[in-house]
């Protein structure tokens, strides 16, 4: 039953990473290891699960009937598994959250490290990326989203609502023009995402105020930020990140404040595990607490 297992679980690695060094990276295996276990169930299974083209592993026909199979067996293990460890321990085992950078670089380091220290026998992985993260690849096992998905099997929550400002540090204030209106801005140098790489619409801050010249781009809002602070010009900041920039200073509050929306995003399958939803109701309990705290913290900035 064990090895049965186990070539599912390989199974599934390269049908969610495409390639078998994906697989590898995600298993910790070898990639031709990886290659032979695959071989050796596609013999046992008397079918072809991948076509096999310099793109990577894409599923067959047979593969790609297989894969709601081995996702159910992938469930039952994980019931199987919680079910036997019983419900009033701690958490324990990996989870892993996929965030847009701001969110992961800002808000979730220390929402995760309070949930961690209250259970130590949890892993916490935190998977910042600048683009939407794919749960049906089991890129990670809940993601945080800044506008909620439409399409797929997915249970969408909720967190809270967020709030940013146009900033700039008080030695670019102090060294410019000052600026006391919206159409100030287009004498200034401006931060702001690469346009062809804005993942979300809720992002596109810029083309809401007009301004199509923006000599500072990066599709990592950590760098855009790192720009602001370091003096180089003007952007839109999250509200919660401005605590770790004391030099920062928001400006024309009354004309420019965007609220936005963090929504929890999970596999709908995950809802049947008590584990999933105890660390989900932690997760979304110590954001909303923790954003409050930080952004009360910048009302005077």
């Amino acid at each position: 039953m064990s090895d049965s297992w186990d070539d599912l679980r390989i199974f599934l690695a390269v049908a969610r990473g495409e390639s078998l060094s994906a697989a590898g990276r995600l298993l910790r295996m070898d990639p031709a290891t990886v290659g032979r276990r695959v071989a050796r169930l596609e013999q046992s299974m008397g079918a072809a699960l991948f076509v096999k083209s310099p793109q990577g592993y894409a599923l067959s026909e047979a593969g790609a009937r297989m894969l709601r199979h081995a996702e159910e067996a992938e469930q039952a293990l994980s019931l199987a598994s919680e079910a036997v460890r019983g419900g009033a321990e701690g958490l324990s085992g990996q989870i892993r959250i996929g965030a847009p950078d701001g969110c992961a670089n800002f808000l979730l380091p220390q929402v995760c490290a309070a949930i961690s220290a209250e259970n130590p026998d949890l892993e916490v992985q935190i998977v910042a990326l600048p683009r939407v993260v794919n749960l049906s690849r089991r890129e990670a096992d809940m993601a945080i989203a800044v506008s909620a998905p439409t399409a797929g099997r997915l249970a969408v929550q909720k967190i809270t609502d967020y709030r940013l400002h146009l900033a700039a540090s008080k030695q670019y204030l102090a060294q410019n023009t000052p600026i006391r209106a919206v159409s100030d801005l287009h004498d200034h140098r401006i931060t702001g995402y690469i346009p062809d790489m804005i993942f979300d619409k809720e992002l596109d801050y810029l083309g809401e105020l007009g301004l199509t010249q923006v000599p500072l781009t990066s599709n990592s809002v950590s760098v855009q930020f790192n720009w602001i602070r370091q003096g180089a010009g003007v952007g839109i900041v999250h509200d919660f990140a401005l605590p770790s920039a004391p030099d920062l200073r928001r400006i024309l509050t009354d004309e420019v404040s965007l609220i936005r929306s963090f929504y929890l995003v999970r596999h709908v399958d995950d809802r049947r595990l008590e584990r999933m939803n105890r660390f989900a109701m932690a997760l979304v309990d110590g954001m909303r607490a923790e954003l409050a705290r930080l952004e009360a913290l910048c009302l005077n900035v």
